[in-house]
């Protein structure tokens, strides 16, 4: 179906009320599959297609929805390993373009792996050489795994997430070690700190007897730094403070997994270990736990690879529901409209962008039966000002365009007939004149031209120019529009006179009922069909003669009396 720019200014604002709805910019690629159509079977295909995905979506699952993330498993260049392989081999090895390949082993690699029995045994492919980049993306997103578990159970789908979950378990133990890398400094740090605070305390409760004699050799020694020498009088507590050291190394090497032996057993206090030995212990511990995250990837992998497909589905089902859940949530307390022949029809239908709408019910063609009503496939809308004539062409719009797309429209029943164009001419408030005019009779003329099945609402054409001459011009514009057969609503003051023109044609008016408790006019803004409405003049002169005072309230009060007669 095509729209003009006003009609696509519409559509492009409900599918932004859908957009904002939606949680998962993945699940947006939906809402394209769901473009204007006019033919029937595709409507119905969608509307049966949201009906069901509507009835698996709980309330409960938006929460859970929203913690779902892209798992993207990226082929990377390894630079941390070494394939060696057969001069056979070679060439193949060397296409799978995943880390380097030698023909012996070679220095400089954390992890050398070979087809022939130089290093840990692999075949050739990716899942053998490089697991960590199945299994790694797996760990960092478990929780959308968990997430995809959760939903699994909400909808009565048993999911995957739940045996990978259990798998990746395996790969905790390593992962503290990562852990325990990243903060190594920290740690180091703070085990220095413990050990130069126990030796403290030791040194605090020493006591030293010494002769005169023993004093000055001490005192000599002190002078001449020949810290050995003094610490000769102190062997006890020198083996205290050597235990404490082979403590703290033992807590490492248990905290870290490693044989640790990094205080100096020279410099007894203060103890601090070198940046290069923390160095080496961090190239060390980072070896270890490569080897050790790929073994450990590898034997995840073989026992999950066969499910991954069935994982990548499940996303692409997270996101088909997140999808049907903005729309359901967008929706609520619509309708699936009947798509039929014969117009445009609704019950208590709603705007979609005005907060507590009166509802209104409305026809424009057969497609529907209401009371005073005849088929009419031209509408003349009159009435009140600010009255809802343009928020009703407003609703027409919106219910078409949302049948249009297959989705449920904002009404309590509904009717449609699927269009090829719908036109919509907004009125342009600031825009008079003759140019104004020539614009807006070549956009209303372009209307007219092609055949098919056609919607045009028209906000007050007469406004950009004089009434007389409006009348002849609408008039004659409406007979070719229902010459060929198309829907027209337009909203016209000029109702009485264009009636006489289009005997063909239905007249509806919106009328105001009076003045409420604060002079504000009140409108029932559902229109009465085959019943011309009555304009609000005599109520704003009404409502100013009591709003006035002195000599302008005379005036008010005066005209006021002429319209009573």
């Amino acid at each position: 179906m095509k729209l003009n720019s006003e009609a696509r200014e519409i559509y492009r604002g409900i599918k932004e009320e859908i957009k904002k709805r939606v949680q998962l910019k993945e699940s947006l690629n939906y809402l394209e599959e769901f473009s204007l159509t006019n033919d029937k079977e595709e409507i119905l295909r969608r509307q049966r297609y949201l009906q069901e995905g509507f009835s698996k979506i709980r309330d409960d699952l938006k929460p859970v929805l929203s913690k779902i993330k892209p798992i993207r498993f990226r082929k990377e260049y390894l630079h941390d390993r070494l394939l060696v392989v057969s001069e056979e081999e070679f060439e193949r090895a060397k296409s799978l373009d995943i880390c380097d390949v030698s023909l012996k082993p070679e220095e400089g690699y954390e992890i050398i792996l070979s087809t022939n029995s130089y290093g840990i045994e692999v075949e050739l492919s990716i899942g053998e050489i490089a697991p960590e980049l199945y299994i790694l993306p797996l760990w960092e997103n478990r929780e959308t795994l968990k997430a995809l578990a959760t939903i699994g159970k909400l909808t009565n789908s048993p999911s995957v997430a739940e045996e990978i979950l259990t798998e990746l378990k395996k790969l905790e133990p390593v992962m503290k070690r990562k852990e325990l890398l990243e903060n190594l400094d920290e740690i180091i740090r703070r085990e220095e700190e413990r050990l130069n605070s126990k030796i403290e305390e030791r040194l605090k409760e020493f006591s030293l007897t010494l002769s005169g004699k023993e004093l000055l050799e001490f005192l000599r020694e002190l002078k001449d730094g020949n810290y050995g020498a003094i610490f000769s009088h102190f062997s006890q507590v020198e083996n205290e403070i050597l235990g404490e050291i082979r403590k703290s190394e033992e807590r490492l090497s248990e905290l870290l997994n490693l044989d640790v032996e990094v205080f100096s057993r020279e410099n007894l206090y203060p103890v601090e270990v070198s940046p290069e030995t923390v160095e080496f212990l961090r190239a060390e511990l980072e070896r270890e736990i490569k080897v050790e995250t790929y073994l450990t990837s590898r034997e995840i992998l073989k026992r999950i690879k066969h499910i991954i497909p069935k994982l990548k589905e499940e996303l692409q089902r997270a996101y088909e529901l997140e999808f049907l859940r903005a729309v359901k949530e967008f929706t609520k307390g619509f309708v699936f409209p009947e798509i039929a022949s014969g117009g445009i029809a609704f019950i208590n239908g709603r705007h979609l962008f005005i907060e507590n709408p009166q509802p209104i019910s409305y026809v424009v063609g057969s497609i529907a039966n209401f009371e005073g009503t005849n088929g009419e496939r031209i509408v003349i809308l009159t009435g009140a000002n600010s009255g809802g004539k343009t928020s009703l062409l407003e609703t027409i719009t919106q219910i078409a365009i949302l049948a249009h797309m297959g989705f449920p429209v904002p009404a309590k029943k509904a009717w449609v007939e699927p269009l090829d164009e719908l036109f919509f001419f907004r009125r342009k408030r600031s825009s008079y004149g003759a140019g104004a005019f020539e614009t807006a009779l070549k956009a209303f003329a372009r209307s007219l031209t092609r055949d098919g099945k056609k919607l045009i609402l028209i906000d007050e054409f007469e406004a950009i120019t004089e009434p007389g001459a409006a009348v002849k011009i609408i008039g004659e514009l409406l007979k070719i529009a229902y010459e060929k057969g198309f829907y027209v609503v337009i909203v016209s003051h000029l109702g009485e006179d264009l009636k006489r023109e289009l005997p063909f044609a239905r007249v509806d008016g919106i009328e105001a009922k009076g003045l409420d408790e604060n002079l504000n006019l009140i409108v029932d803004r559902q229109p009465k069909f085959g019943k011309l409405g009555k304009s609000t003049p005599e109520l704003i002169v009404e409502k100013l003669a009591k709003k006035k005072r002195g000599k302008e309230k005379e005036i008010f009060e005066r005209v006021l009396k002429a319209f009573k007669g």
